[in-house]
């Protein structure tokens, strides 16, 4: 009984070992890590980095686009279609959720709250007047339909690039690799092999020039991963936010506003 004990003391260790190595490595986001060409704006659960993009002086303003990037790429997801949209005489406003690129990780559930409600937040803290176009790609998508169904009189129109949600059922996520303590062990054990050389550019594929290729989307991607709280983040929104099944919500808003969701084919 005594050597079972020893054992499983040994084994503790070896499983604890590397969890805390991951964590002792990274260090917390502060103000000194933002760039220059964006800035923190607090709301309710902490700092949100925002970065505003303008129409040149000459330029008729035709409104302001909000653009809700997605489960895990930050918002310089948007760096090749920021051009396009102020040279059309809209403002553009990005930001990375919270847990991602430069935003604080609070250590709270990452569910449909929180999301929608820190947009709602971010757009008041602007002093935004007038509807905003909503732009959601990826998980982006669930996030900005959410928002309009809640909040119509903020709401010009909708557009879904690539959006989650479509799914006919939603995926079991009970599973083991997103249970307590195990799933957390697992997220932070191989945070490195989740988000090392295995994750490659969304458009590594595309011949469309204004994608972002690997060279540039790897290194802009791996910034965030030396800040505590990422992997925290995508698994707590696994756990807590549906990103598969929100079709009623786009079916909704349809039939309440100007929705685009356009579709590509290869």
């Amino acid at each position: 009984m005594e050597k079972f004990i020893y054992v499983f003391i040994l084994v503790l260790i070896l499983l604890a070992l590397p969890y805390f190595y991951q964590i002792y490595k990274l260090k917390t986001i502060s103000i000194n890590d933002i760039p220059d060409s964006g800035s923190w704006v607090e709301v309710s659960r902490g700092n949100i980095y925002i970065e505003w993009f303008i129409p040149d002086a000459d330029k008729e303003i035709k409104g302001t686009m909000v653009l809700v990037h997605g489960f895990s790429t930050p918002s310089f997801v948007w760096k090749g279609l920021l051009n396009q949209f102020t040279s059309s005489g809209f403002r553009v406003l990005v930001y990375d959720h919270f847990g991602r690129g430069f935003s604080e990780r609070p250590s709270v559930p990452y569910d449909k709250e929180l999301y929608v409600e820190t947009l709602r937040e971010l757009i008041k803290s602007q002093n935004i007047k007038e509807k905003v176009h909503l732009v959601g790609y990826s998980m982006g998508g669930p996030i900005v339909g959410y928002y309009a169904e809640r909040y119509p009189e903020d709401s010009e129109s909708v557009s879904l690039i690539a959006p989650a949600g479509f799914s006919k059922s939603i995926p079991e996520v009970k599973s083991w690799w997103t249970a307590p303590i195990i799933g957390d062990w697992f997220w932070r054990v191989f945070s490195d092999r989740l988000y090392g050389i295995g994750n490659m550019s969304e458009t590594q594929r595309s011949d469309d020039p204004l994608s972002i290729n690997e060279e540039e989307f790897l290194p802009l991607f791996q910034k965030q991963l030396q800040y505590r709280g990422f992997n925290e983040s995508l698994l707590s929104t696994i756990r807590n936010f549906n990103l598969f099944d929100v079709r009623s919500i786009y079916q909704s808003l349809s039939e309440k506003m100007y929705l685009l969701l356009p579709f590509g084919v290869s």
